[in-house]
């Protein structure tokens, strides 16, 4: 389920200037060239790595490149070499003419790897006769250590916003999975509990009954219209999930050991993921209605028992799902009748990117795009800093509040984007703590394409050490 990752990078902040025809090249906007990326794991790279340079224009000739690299406990040609190799410290990479990029080759030479070692590399020089700089990521450190940040545009499907999109900060490993592929959460931790998929907009509700095969048409059809997301009252907050995060807080409750306080439940499946073409800033993320079933849930020591049918059904399917504690749940769709990988082990993601069910205070649950969650489940923790108070390019380690870190999942949520603009707040960012207990700087850059298009989200982010 890993997926291609933008990375943008941050070197186009070369000063502009004005010219005309008569001018000298040497008073044009300098060529500015910088590293792609600002850090790689070393442990990603089993055998080599294209490293690249990005150029802020197309080279109007040839010119070389010096790079240096700085060693923590490694060793050129026993750790690690390059192509092309290095002479003297210094590998020289050329500059094409009309080309937008150099790159050289990173070649480990201990893979499986020694995590004490590290390799900076750092632009040294320019050669090239025109206007020229240094500018945005200047250094590359290949380590074992976390990532120091970067630029990122997860794709999480355009205006339909199909897919959901969970982040590793520490790694840039993302995971995307197709947002109505899976249906219900069987919770691994330490209680026996089951969420549903609220990024589809799904709602469920507790019947009298014990028995699914006699749960008929007729006995629900009066609450259809009330278990629903949307409804604008207040009191069908209990037919989803907490929507802080909170795992005590699911629709279905607590399953029990006894047998017979496990009840039926109807569920509204919710929304297929949306295929309109909605207009230029707008997005279309519901389809068609995706039906009703009714579930019953139930133990059998360290496993759950689920056991499903359509509402008109007399007889139903059964199937066990043991509890997996890697994970946050293990996911099961009513759909296919099947297990279905979603989100990756809980140590290993602190973002998601999502459509969401919130809430809108005395109207109860609604749907929202755009939607950023933590993983408070792991522990992922966040906050939010105004530039009024201080600037983010001027945010320290030191100036981190520990007191103010909340686990609910919606810190970021839908507060970083300005939907009537179409774009990202810049008068806010946002301080993260991750699954490692590495602590980042989180802005967010765009909210559309260059075309305007909804559902192309970036951000930019900084370990802060």
């Amino acid at each position: 389920m890993k997926n291609e990752i933008y990375l943008i990078g941050l070197f186009l902040l070369a000063i502009c200037t004005s010219c005309n025809e008569e001018d000298d090249y040497r008073t044009y906007d300098p060529f500015v060239v910088a590293f792609e990326k600002v850090s790689i794991d070393y442990s990603t790279i089993p055998i080599e790595e294209e490293i690249e340079l990005v150029f802020s224009e197309s080279a109007k000739e040839n010119g070389m490149v010096s790079i240096s690299y700085a060693l923590i406990d490694a060793e050129y040609g026993v750790d690690f070499e390059t192509i092309p190799a290095a002479i003297n410290g210094i590998i020289q990479i050329p500059i094409l003419k009309d080309s937008n990029y150099a790159t050289f080759t990173f070649k480990n030479l201990i893979f499986p790897f020694d995590n004490e070692k590290s390799v900076e590399f750092k632009i040294d020089e320019i050669e090239y006769s025109l206007n020229n700089n240094i500018q945005g990521y200047t250094t590359l450190l290949i380590s074992f250590e976390t990532s120091l940040g970067g630029s990122l545009a997860p794709l999480v499907g355009g205006p339909n916003q199909g897919d959901q999109v969970y982040i590793d900060l520490s790694t840039q490993d993302f995971t995307t999975v197709k947002r109505d592929s899976w249906d219900l959460g069987f919770y691994g931790g330490e209680h026996f509990r089951v969420g549903i998929n609220g990024s589809i907009y799904m709602a469920t509700k507790e019947l009298e009954f014990t028995d699914i095969d006699l749960v008929t048409e007729a006995d629900v059809i009066s609450f259809q219209p009330q278990v629903a997301v949307g409804t604008f009252t207040a009191d069908n907050m209990e037919y989803v999930d907490a929507v802080n995060g909170d795992i005590l807080g699911t629709a279905i409750s607590e399953i029990s050991l006894t047998d017979t306080d496990n009840k039926v439940y109807l569920v509204n499946m919710g929304y297929e993921v949306g295929t309109t073409i909605p207009a230029t800033g707008s997005v279309a993320i519901s389809g068609n209605h995706r039906g009703w079933k009714k579930i019953r849930i139930f133990r059998n020591a360290e496993n759950y028992i689920l056991q499903y049918a359509s509402i008109e059904d007399t007889s139903h399917q059964e199937i066990v799902i043991s509890k997996d504690s890697q994970y946050n749940f293990t996911f099961f769709s009513l759909s296919s009748e099947s297990i279905i990988n979603v989100e990756p082990k809980k140590a290993e993601w602190d973002l998601c990117f999502t459509a969401f069910t919130n809430e809108i205070s005395g109207f109860g649950s609604y749907g929202y795009s755009d939607f950023i969650t933590n993983n408070s489940k792991a522990n992922v923790k966040a906050y939010q800093v105004n530039t009024t108070e201080i600037a983010y390019e001027d945010f320290l380690k030191s100036d981190i509040d520990e007191t103010i870190f909340s686990e609910d999942q919606r810190i970021i949520g839908s507060s970083w984007r300005d939907v009537f603009n179409a774009s990202a707040y810049n008068d806010r960012f946002y301080i993260i703590k991750d699954v490692d207990n590495n602590t980042y700087k989180i802005r967010f850059t765009a909210i559309v394409n260059d075309s305007g298009e909804r559902g192309f989200p970036e951000f930019e982010y900084s370990l802060l050490q």
